[in-house]
């Protein structure tokens, strides 16, 4: 579904990705593991468009997207979730939900995450960061996607609640074997535990690439 070809970005003088290239194939889960700085965030926000490529070709379906703004890929069933910023924080968890669904069922995201209609009147500003990243997971639930990165789910969650939102992923996940799933992770044994393929970055480039039972989590 998604070729990278050579791809390289910069932030001014300094290059974060150095002429990565990979594939994600349809109805597969694949995990981008590496420490902070190894250009995990980068490349899934070049992906997705919001950051511009310096070198190198992205194709998505076989279109060439590198030059596509973010709402041409969106169109094309492109979503990203980051690790902040997902959410909207100055409305309400409901309002966010009638934001992400726009005029589809809430169902999805409350029978997935029960929390969320306990709090759907709360100002998200005042939602812990567990709570948050559930709230922008449910984007995923409640608006089509073909290809969906996330980046960090479990960015400063206690185990048990990333636990729980990988659950909800894997479930999304095996449920739509027509898509696509990219998880950026630099805690890799949850990503492992659904991950189809891995692809490891070091330092802006790719350093390997397998299956999830050629990596030790202890060692990544």
């Amino acid at each position: 579904m998604l070729t990278l070809d050579a791809l390289r970005v910069r932030y001014g003088p300094l290059e974060a990705l150095h002429g990565v290239s990979l594939t994600i194939a349809q109805g597969e889960v694949t995990a981008v593991l590496g420490r902070n700085g190894a250009g995990k965030s980068t490349l899934l926000r070049a992906v997705a468009g919001y950051l511009r490529t310096s070198a190198g070709r992205i194709s998505w379906q076989g279109t060439d997207i590198t030059r596509a703004p973010v709402r041409r890929r969106a169109a094309a069933g492109v979503m990203l979730i980051p690790d902040e910023g997902g959410v909207f924080r100055t409305l309400t968890v409901r309002e966010n939900l009638d934001l992400f669904a726009a005029g589809r069922d809430l169902a999805p995201a409350f029978d997935a995450f029960p929390d969320l209609s306990t709090l759907s009147r709360r100002r998200v500003a005042l939602l812990s960061g567990g709570e948050q990243q559930m709230l922008a997971l449910s984007r995923a639930l409640l608006a089509p996607w073909r290809l969906l990165l996330v980046d960090e789910l479990s960015h400063g969650l206690a185990p048990v609640l990333a636990t729980r939102l990988y659950a909800v992923l894997a479930t999304l996940a095996a449920a739509h074997p027509d898509r696509a799933v990219v998880l950026a992770e630099p805690h890799p044994r949850e990503a492992l535990a659904m991950a189809h393929r891995v692809h490891v970055l070091r330092r802006g480039e790719l350093a390997a690439t397998g299956s999830p039972t050629d990596f030790d989590p202890a060692i990544l």
